[in-house]
This record gives structure tokens, C-alpha cells and sequence, in this order.
């Protein structure tokens, strides 16, 4: 369930990346960015990749958090422990 649920993050993230590079550098060129006033010494290939990274990792964030939201409070409760190993204070309704 865990490999499925990273699969439901990674993979949405990954294609909507791929569409925000296309995007952003269909309009900006990457030797007329700066950074703090100064021009990026990278090459045009480091500055697509850095870029889609960046893309990614922002629009995982954003499926991890849609990820959260749609638990049940069942599921974000639970104790992870099994019944017969679990301490006094673990959910008793799991």
C-alpha cells in the first residue's frame, strides 16, 4: 500500500514537472536568469535540469498533502503497533 500510495504522489508530480518545464522555458531562456543580481554560471542542460527538479519536488509536495487530506481519520489515528505489543495510550479502536 505504501509503494502504491508514493506511486499516486511521485507520478502526477512527475508528468505535471515535465509539463511546467515545457512551459516555463518555452517563455524564459535559461542564459537570461540571474540569481541575487548575478547571471547563473550553469550550462543550459544544468538549468533544465535543476529546474524540473525544483518543479517536481514542489508539485510532489502538493500531491503529498492531497495524499493527507484525503485519509480518514481512522487512518491518520491508527496505532501502528500490534494490538497485542501496543502500549496503554495507542488508539484503542484499531
Amino acid at each position: 500500500m505504501l509503494a502504491q500510495r508514493w506511486m499516486w504522489i511521485a507520478w502526477p508530480a512527475f508528468l505535471v514537472a515535465g509539463v511546467l518545464e515545457m512551459i516555463v522555458f518555452a517563455l524564459v531562456d535559461p542564459s537570461d536568469l540571474h540569481w541575487f543580481g548575478q547571471p547563473l554560471n550553469l550550462s543550459r542542460q544544468a538549468v533544465y535540469t535543476l529546474a524540473f527538479f525544483v518543479f517536481w519536488g514542489v508539485t510532489m509536495a502538493s500531491s503529498a498533502l492531497t495524499t493527507l487530506l484525503a485519509l480518514s481519520p481512522f487512518e491518520v489515528n491508527r496505532c501502528p503497533v500490534p494490538a497485542d505489543e501496543r502500549p496503554g495510550d495507542c488508539a484503542r479502536h484499531c
